[in-house]
């Protein structure tokens, strides 16, 4: 009568399930586990991305290549007709570019579209915004907000790749629209450059370099001008019209705000803009080019990423590197210039 029992406790003695300490152990090795894989799948995850952003770059680089093949010459910033405010020939040098870019499809399409407003310029069904469209060559896999900027009926599409508007003078317009430009970067308002014009060598000059999008900027102070701030704290104070949230937002738009940058400040220097009683890190402009007819367009509009301590950048011989936030600030004053006479240590 007492066999059966005995026999069913013997079954639960000897039985395989996991004990509630058995349980926790096992999950408590697999946490660890996790602990230690993530880091490592999060650091793999983070060099695709910027093997992607690099790949960008290199694409870019190629591109315009292709147009100086094409043309004899490299692409102006973008185009001014003298008059103030007018933005019918203001395409940036990026979307010059894309007809060079390999399997780009609407790339027909917006070279066909160069002489109109760039606000306005639809495709070839008449209805879709050139502005609006996201173009993948222009976008880093890591920007956070790679969305449209909507502003009544316009849309634009930002980017992450400025071009190389110089050290910190960009544009008189006192010149006249046929006068040319005063920047001594990689690319000028209303003037296209050749290879003859860098004397510091392609290989010693910067073309593209990576920028944020959405950045606060401050804009239009239309000051006479002046020397080089010497720190990011000063420019807080130079004035002008606050633009939360808008720097870098529009591609088509050449204007340097929007599609470039100057080497003012190293890669990734915070310059600290108030805004409603705190600081954001943001850019200045004195006057966007082509708005007034007097004001110099004189620009600190830092090179930001995404990718931690560093920058990627193209220079106009096509290699593509990585400048680290550290860079001495002469150094990297002297890769934005074209013909300034610098001597450039290939270490840096």
């Amino acid at each position: 009568m007492h066999s059966a029992p005995r026999s069913r406790c013997r079954l639960s003695a000897n039985g395989h399930g996991f004990t509630l300490v058995e349980l926790l152990v096992v999950i408590a090795i697999v946490g660890v586990l996790v602990s230690l894989l993530l880091p490592a799948v999060q650091s793999a995850r983070e060099a695709a991305r910027r093997s992607t952003c690099q790949n960008n770059l290199r694409q870019l680089a190629i591109a315009l290549h292709n147009f100086e093949g094409a043309n004899r010459d490299y692409p102006q910033s973008r185009g001014w007709d003298g008059v103030a405010g007018s933005t019918g020939y203001g395409w940036s040098a990026q979307a010059r570019l894309l007809p060079f870019v390999e399997d780009l499809s609407v790339g027909a399409d917006i070279s066909s579209k160069l002489g109109e407003d760039y606000h306005t310029a639809t495709l070839s069904d008449g209805v879709t915004l050139i502005s609006s469209l996201r173009i993948p060559v222009l976008v880093c896999p890591s920007e956070r907000k790679a969305v449209p900027r909507v502003s009544g009926s316009e849309q634009h599409f930002p980017l992450n790749y400025g071009i190389n508007m110089g050290t910190w003078k960009v544009f008189d317009p006192a010149l006249g629209a046929n006068g040319g430009s005063v920047g001594d970067g990689s690319f000028q308002v209303n003037r296209r450059l050749r290879p003859a014009h860098f004397t510091d060598g392609l290989s010693q000059t910067l073309a593209f370099s990576e920028v944020k999008a959405y950045t606060t900027y401050v804009r239009n102070a239309g000051l006479a001008a002046f020397a080089v701030p010497s720190s990011p704290q000063q420019i807080d104070s130079l004035g002008g019209t606050l633009k939360t949230e808008a720097g870098h937002t529009e591609w088509v738009d050449g204007k340097t705000h929007h599609a470039g940058f100057t080497s003012v400040f190293p890669p990734n220097t915070r310059v600290p803009i108030s805004v409603n009683g705190s600081q954001h890190d943001g850019d200045w402009t004195n006057m966007q080019e082509g708005v007034s007819a007097t004001a110099p367009t004189l620009a600190a509009v830092t090179s930001r990423s995404h990718h931690a301590g560093l920058v990627s950048s193209a220079l106009m011989d096509g290699s593509v590197r990585s400048v680290a936030d550290g860079v001495d600030s002469r150094l990297w004053r002297s890769l934005a210039t074209r013909a300034g006479g610098e001597d450039v240590p290939k270490d840096y």
